[in-house]
């Protein structure tokens, strides 16, 4: 069915609608060493404490600091410990050699460092040259976090750092939210997959590796990437093996107004809704629902491709799963701009310090010039000149 003309807004708010589904997607157990960048379905308490046990934060020599309250003195090497031997004991007036995160016993209550003492291999003693308070060079036992506190929330994106300590504390797999699985289909009999030769009046396939990357890093499952050439039988039996493998489906191409639109002309009469949404690039939008699966259909110019799945499924895929959004924000403009009224634009940019710097060419098939930009400039569709200086809305890619 025709679905006339849309604001962004409009559009933006009938896409989250159909992608509501997605929110009900279960938590998974995933490997430790698959968790980095997803996002913490439940909380996580240490079922260890860190440290485990009492242990030496110096190489030195564990000591009673009784014992070296009066220095210099003199003190019985009793035993060299290394990191990873079983605690010992240690008699009184005695030292032991300690190494860095060697386990302390009891008895001991402080570390002398190295550099603080002279030893004497041969009589087997050490001389301390410094006292020690209780406490110094110790690592409590723990110190760091005890066993049942809450080590990480729920909602924690997995770095690096969470994933030091939950390795710190034995876990080998945590509980993440679910990913969303995206298919995409590229259309456009004019399209070479790259690697292949470039015929005559072919341009190689950008849309397809753009959009599924764009969805990868964006919190989604990328189940399966496929071109199509402009048959409609050809595409109806891709759009089954998307819906059949993927939570939602972006398509690119097909969606305005030539006499090859392979995927408004098949999925239109599917109940597919086409629509003339009022922004620059990206005007010509569909959406249509296949076997209980998703599908939003984006233009076929690789600047409209990338800028439609901005403004309409980054916000939402990085939501469902768990990842922080994209905050937009207000900066000067380097340089004015003319901007076409009753259409909401979004500029290349290039960030500049606290300045935004509008890049030249606007047309949608400059990809080069999009790879130059990390933002787009937010222009309401009443606005038609703006001066250097100005105040616009960003939109940091």
């Amino acid at each position: 069915m025709a679905g006339g003309r849309r604001s962004v807004e409009e559009h933006a708010q009938h896409v989250a609608e159909l992608l509501e589904p997605l929110r009900s997607i279960p938590s998974v157990q995933v490997p430790l060493a698959r968790s980095l960048g997803r996002t913490l379905a439940e909380p996580v308490h240490a079922p260890i404490s860190l440290p485990p046990f009492r242990n030496s934060q110096m190489d030195g020599y564990a000591v009673d600091a009784a014992s070296v309250a009066s220095v210099p003195v003199t003190l019985t090497v009793q035993a060299v410990v290394a990191a990873g031997d079983a605690v010992s004991t240690l008699a009184g007036g005695a030292a032991l050699k300690i190494m860095t995160g060697a386990p302390i016993p009891e008895c001991a209550d402080a570390v002398v460092p190295v550099e603080d003492t002279e030893t004497d291999d041969a009589a087997g003693t050490v001389t301390v040259h410094r006292t020690a308070a209780p406490g110094t060079y110790v690592r409590e036992t723990g110190s760091d976090v005890h066993a049942g506190e809450l080590l990480l929330p729920a909602g924690t994106v997995l770095a690096a750092r969470h994933i030091s300590v939950l390795a710190a504390v034995g876990l080998t797999d945590v509980p993440v939210r679910g990913r969303p699985r995206v298919a995409v289909i590229s259309t456009g009999s004019e399209l070479v997959t790259p690697g292949e030769a470039l015929g005559p009046g072919k341009i190689y396939n950008s849309n397809g590796p753009a959009l599924a990357a764009s969805a990868a890093a964006n919190g989604a499952e990328v189940a399966s990437i496929a071109h199509c050439e402009d048959d409609p039988e050809e595409f109806a039996a891709m759009i089954a093996h998307a819906v059949a493998v993927a939570d939602v489906v972006f398509t690119s191409g097909g969606v305005s107004k030539g006499d090859f639109e392979v995927v408004k002309d098949t999925l239109e009469p599917r109940g597919g809704t086409f629509v003339s949404v009022a922004m620059q690039p990206g005007g010509p939008q569909g959406t249509a629902v296949v076997d209980g699966v998703p599908i939003l259909t984006f233009p076929g110019n690789p600047v409209s491709a990338l800028v439609s799945f901005e403004i309409f499924a980054r916000p939402l895929l990085r939501d469902i799963a768990g990842l922080p959004a994209i905050a937009s924000g207000t900066r000067p403009l380097v340089s004015g701009l003319e901007s076409i009224p009753g259409r909401r634009q979004f500029l290349r940019a290039r960030l500049d310090g606290d300045n935004v710097v509008p890049l030249p060419g606007h047309g949608s098939h400059l990809v080069a010039g999009l790879a130059s930009a990390d933002a787009l400039i937010d222009i309401d569709p009443d606005t038609t000149t703006l001066v250097s200086g100005d105040l616009v809305k960003v939109l940091p890619l």
